[in-house]
Order: C-alpha cells, then sequence, then structure tokens
C-alpha cells in the first residue's frame, strides 16, 4: 500500500524490502567464500521444474497481455519477487528458529494490519453505521475480504502451533497473534473466510490424538459464533438473492464466472494475460453490469487461466501439489521442532485453496510474497530438519544436541 515512483518506474516499499533481502544474500554469501546456489530447494526435491514453468507461463502473458507495461509490472510483483525472496529462504531457514523468526515478522505484519480494523468495525456496528449486507469497512486495504486473504493462511499456522508446540513461549506468541487475528477475520464478513477458517479447525481437530472432543468444540464454537446476530446475518444472505449475495442475484460469482468461462473459451491457451482481465472479459460482462466491473474472475481456477494461461494454471496446480505433498512429509518425518509449523504451513494451504474457491488467493503483492514465503519454509523443514530425507550433518543443523 506504499507506493511512490522513480520517474516512469513505479515501486512500493515491499519491493525494497525484498530487493534488500536478495542484495544482503547476495553479499553474504560472496563473502562467505560460497558460490551462489543454483538450485530452488536442493537436489532431488523436483520443484524447478514447476517454478520454472510457472515463470515462463507468465512471461508468456506479459507478451499477450494487452498492455505490456502494466503486465510487466504484475509479473515483477506477483512472480519474479516473491519466488526470488523465497530461493533465499530456502537457502538459510537452516533451523526451525529461524523458521520461526520469518513467521514472527508475518504475524506482526498480520496484527499490524488486523488491531485497527477490529477498532473501525466495532465502531461502525456500535454507531450503526455499517449493514452487514455491505463491505465492511477497512483501515489499511482497500477491501475487507483482502484482510482475510491475508490473516487466513497465518491463523491456519498459528493455531497450528498453538495445539502442537512443545515451547511454552511459541505457543504464547501464537496466542497473542490469534487474539488479534481470530476477532480481525470474524469481522472481516468474509463467508469465504469463514468457510476456509471452518475447513482448518477441522483439519487442525483432526490432527489432534483427541481430535473426538475437538471436533464436537468446533462444533459447539462454530454454532455459537453463528448464532452472532451480525454473523449469522451475512451468512444467510447467500440463501436470498439480494445485494450482498455472494453467489446468487445480478452480480454474483455464478454469473462472473459464466462471463469468465465464455471469454476463456475464445481465448484458451494465454487468458486474458497479465492484467487484462477486466479488458477481456468486457465484451461478456459490461453490457450488462457496467455498474460492477470486476479485474478477475474470483476463483483460484479462473484466475491462474485468466492471467497465466493453461501452462500457468498446470504450473501452479503441480506447485499445489508438491505443497500438500511437502508439507504432509514434513508433519510426520521432521524434528519435533519443524512437525507443528509443517503442520501448520498445509493447513495455511488448505485456506488458501478453499477462499479461493469465491476470491483471489495469490494475485496481490503481499498474498504471493506470503504464499512463496510458506512454501520455502515448508521446503527448508523438509532439507534441514527431515528424520529421514535429510543428511546427517543438516539434520544437526536443524536441532540442537540433547543435554
Amino acid at each position: 500500500m506504499v507506493r511512490w515512483h522513480y520517474g516512469f518506474y513505479p515501486t512500493t516499499l515491499l519491493e525494497h524490502a525484498i530487493a534488500a533481502t536478495l542484495i544482503a544474500f547476495a553479499v553474504e554469501t560472496i563473502r562467505a567464500g560460497r558460490p551462489l546456489p543454483t538450485k530452488w530447494g536442493g537436489p532431488g526435491w523436483g520443484w524447478g521444474i514447476p517454478v520454472a514453468l510457472f515463470v515462463v507461463a507468465g512471461a508468456l502473458d506479459v507478451v499477450f497481455a494487452p498492455s505490456r507495461t502494466a503486465a510487466l509490472g504484475l509479473y515483477r510483483a506477483y512472480i519474479i519477487e516473491p519466488i526470488a525472496f523465497a530461493f533465499v529462504l530456502v537457502n538459510v531457514l537452516t533451523t526451525a528458529r529461524r523458521a520461526l523468526a520469518v513467521l514472527a515478522g508475518l504475524g506482526v505484519a498480520g496484527i499490524w494490519v488486523g488491531a485497527p480494523n477490529i477498532v473501525v468495525v466495532l465502531q461502525a456496528l456500535r454507531e450503526h453505521t455499517y449493514n452487514v449486507t455491505q463491505t465492511p469497512p477497512v483501515v489499511i486495504y482497500t477491501t475487507a475480504n483482502a484482510l482475510a486473504l491475508f490473516l487466513g493462511p497465518l491463523i491456519a499456522v498459528a493455531a497450528a502451533m498453538l495445539l502442537h508446540e512443545r515451547d511454552r513461549n511459541i505457543r504464547a506468541g501464537a496466542a497473542v497473534f490469534l487474539i488479534v487475528a481470530a476477532p480481525a477475520m470474524l469481522l472481516t464478513f468474509s463467508r469465504g473466510g469463514f468457510l476456509a477458517m471452518a475447513v482448518v479447525a477441522v483439519g487442525l481437530a483432526l490432527s489432534h490424538p483427541r481430535r473426538w472432543w475437538l471436533l464436537v468444540g468446533v462444533a459447539v464454537a462454530g454454532a455459537l459464533i453463528g448464532a452472532i446476530p451480525p454473523v449469522f446475518h451475512r451468512i444467510t444472505l447467500e440463501f436470498q438473492n439480494v445485494e450482498g449475495s455472494t453467489f446468487i442475484g445480478r452480480d454474483g460469482r455464478i454469473e462472473l464466472w459464466k462471463a469468465a468461462l465464455t471469454m476463456l473459451r475464445a481465448n484458451p491457451i494465454f487468458g486474458a494475460g497479465l492484467s487484462g482481465y477486466a479488458e477481456k472479459v468486457a465484451p461478456y460482462w459490461n453490457a450488462d453490469h457496467s455498474d460492477a466491473l470486476f479485474i478477475d474472475p474470483h476463483n483460484i481456477v479462473l484466475n491462474f487461466w485468466s492471467e497465466t494461461g493453461l501452462l500457468g494454471l498446470i504450473s501452479f496446480a503441480w506447485i499445489m501439489v508438491k505443497g500438500f505433498r511437502t508439507t504432509w512429509r514434513g508433519w510426520h518425518e521432521t524434528w519435533p521442532a519443524w512437525k507443528p509449523i509443517e503442520l501448520g504451513i498445509l493447513l495455511a494451504l488448505v485456506a488458501m485453496v478453499v477462499h479461493g474457491l469465491v476470491d483471489v488467493p495469490y494475485f496481490k503483492n503481499d498474498l504471493s510474497l506470503e504464499f512463496w514465503a510458506l512454501i520455502a519454509i515448508a521446503v527448508a523443514g523438509l532439507l534441514y530438519g527431515g528424520l529421514k530425507s535429510a543428511p546427517l550433518k543438516e539434520r544437526e543443523m536443524a536441532e540442537p544436541a540433547p543435554v
């Protein structure tokens, strides 16, 4: 959200932070006398091909985008920079403690954007200036859904840490984050966010030996939260053909998806190109919906197909499958310090997919960086903390010797 220009070149504070990280990594690597790493995730991990295909797909959709200048900016912010940042993390997160430092940074960001939103939404509810049929007010983001999309994966990670972490200090840190993030998520009134958190809660309960008690607790908590009048009203809108319904109605997701599919039938290989969705879908949407313009189709499959073409959709699906396999193995095959982290990232990916059924879980500066940071942490967990797969020297780096 903090943006400025150097002449014709637009940039952000986030981009400067990423650039500083890359430069520091290169300088430290050279000063240590080591060659710069050339393999993403180490040999045998199988990430190079899908990541490279995703980068190529993005480049192709810059070429075929209606505005190559705008597309190049998105390509830089959504693909090149976050993947480069992830490359650094894979190479430096050699211990669980380092991974926790990165997660703590994301947690601070979540509190920073979530806390002021709690205040402004509660104030609007108290003063009756907010109607739950509308999008809630926001402080930093432009929409409440953007906040829900950022907080959801972090809540999944923090909840896993709270339930499974052995270190009391780490559990306390996770609890502090959840005390702020959970109410902030609730007050986004994001139906997609609610569904994602419900699925995460069930998955978290199933991961614990006392799963049946936890499942009952999840059901009771869900019923109590759903009975809160504003939440109940917001949810029941989904079953009414009125303004505020996500699926039904003239401007609902179903109509939007129909228009996106019509556009994609006309542009099946390269989609709309990066930044080109609004222009390419206009002939199929704007004639009847000129008052409701969308820059994306609000569905994870249609998003990647539209923005990066079929190659981008296939390569990202491959990346997601690799992510789920990596975190599942990490939950079962890493040292105890890594296990809650791997489970949390597994549930974070679940949250992204579930919320992505009705929204955009990747194509924003913060969301793409969050996604690749979590993927990098998961890969590092297996690379340096794997009980079976990591070399002995790397396992010794990942865990201190027993006292």
